[in-house]
Order: structure tokens, then sequence, then C-alpha cells
């Protein structure tokens, strides 16, 4: 079987929701960076040698206004509140919210690779819910990087897994704390959240890359979350 072709786009995110899994919850807020294979190859650094964001960048927010309620738990994580987003006239994730991720998407040079910390777990399935109860696509070839594992099996592979290596967490703020002594920005937006993924990712970029190149997963494998109401059959 021939090797899938390399992503040419990385497209970052993180989503804010209603709750955990165990509450079906609806997003509330998502946020995309999309970012060139070449940028992250050859990342801009600081004078003394941080990675920073590169220069030609492309983002997406979007608030939404979901049918669910918040559990008090998300709403203060979050900050994000169904009042709130009702207040702001916010409508949920409907058919245009997923016209413009298409859109957002279909700019960037393909293929694409999804990166997100824990995504397999929930950023991914939960999108593949809101995108399949509208009968949504996205576009063909895209695959998927979940950070989390990533870094635990680099750190294993380069015989960082001492006991107390182990003890480290591998939480986005803690990575963020651990590779530049300072303290992520906007934690808990879904946007502040992807700043914190892509400067993580910088970070390592080379030995991601490389994993994402081998084990990254086809969208096409990425089951929802749960089954939404009235759900069309799920599409790649």
């Amino acid at each position: 079987m021939s090797q899938a072709p390399q992503a040419e786009t990385f497209v970052f995110l993180d989503l804010e929701a209603t709750g955990l899994p165990n509450v079906d919850p609806e997003i509330a807020e998502i946020s995309l960076f999309a970012v060139h294979r070449s940028s992250l190859e050859h990342p801009e650094r600081d004078e003394a040698g941080v990675p920073v964001l590169p220069r030609v960048l492309d983002k997406l927010t979007l608030c939404m206004s979901p049918t669910r309620p918040f559990t008090a738990k998300a709403s203060e994580i979050t900050g994000l509140s169904s009042e709130g987003l009702a207040r702001c006239g916010k409508a949920g994730f409907d058919d245009t919210a997923a016209q413009t991720l298409r859109a957002f998407l279909g700019r960037q040079a393909g293929p694409l690779c999804l990166v997100a910390h824990n995504g397999f777990d929930y950023d991914f399935p939960l999108l593949r819910t809101e995108l399949q109860r509208l009968g949504a696509r996205l576009p063909a070839h895209t695959v998927c990087l979940d950070t989390l594992p990533a870094l635990r099996g680099l750190d294993r592979a380069h015989s960082h897994a001492t006991r107390a290596q182990g003890r480290k967490g591998y939480s986005l703020g803690s990575l963020f704390r651990r590779y530049f002594q300072a303290e992520p920005s906007a934690a808990h937006s879904a946007e502040g959240d992807v700043r914190t993924l892509l400067l993580v990712f910088l970070h390592r970029a080379a030995e991601l890359l490389a994993w994402a190149d081998g084990r990254a997963r086809s969208w096409a494998h990425i089951a929802p979350m749960y089954a939404p109401p009235e759900a069309p059959s799920p599409e790649a």
C-alpha cells in the first residue's frame, strides 16, 4: 500500500464546548490556525532563539450558541454561557458555520493535517459529530494528529521516560511551562489554546512533523463522539 502524501498545511484547532463527553456536548467556540509546512520546517525565532508564530498565518474563530446547556464546570472554565452567547446574537453550529469552516480549509494548500491536543479523545470526535449532524464533509485526504500521544511517544522513543519524566504533566499548559518557562496566555479560550498549541508544536516541530508523516490518522477513521439526533449517514 502506498504511503499517504505528506500534509502541506497543518491546521491547529481547539474547541470550547458545553461539557465533557459524558454529557453529549456541543461546540460553543472553535478556533483554527492554518500554517504551511514550510513555516513549520523553518520556524521563525526571536532574539533569544525562542520560536514565534509564523508571519503567514490564517485564522478562523467562531462563537456559536449550543442547544444544550453548559455544565457549571464548563462555563466556569471557558467563560462562556448560553445567556452570553444568546445576548450577542450568536447562531448555533449550523450550515453557515459548516460552510465557513469548509471555505477556510479550502483556501489552504492540501493535503491538510488537523492538529489538536487530546484531539483523538475530544476535539476530533466532537467536530465529527457536529459535521455529521449537518451532513457536512471536510476536504478529501484530511488527516489528524493528536499532540498528546505524539509527545508522550516521542519522549519514550528518546529514552526520556525516566521515573521523573513519567511524573511530568502532558497537559497543554504543563508542556508550555516546561518548554518556555512561562504561563500560556488566554488559557481556555479557543484562540488562546490554539496559540499555545502552535508554540508547543514549534518547539519540537521537526519531530512532530515526522510523527505526523508516519502516524497521522485519516479523518475518515475518526468516529463521532456520539450519534446526533436524526444524523445523516456518516461521510468521509
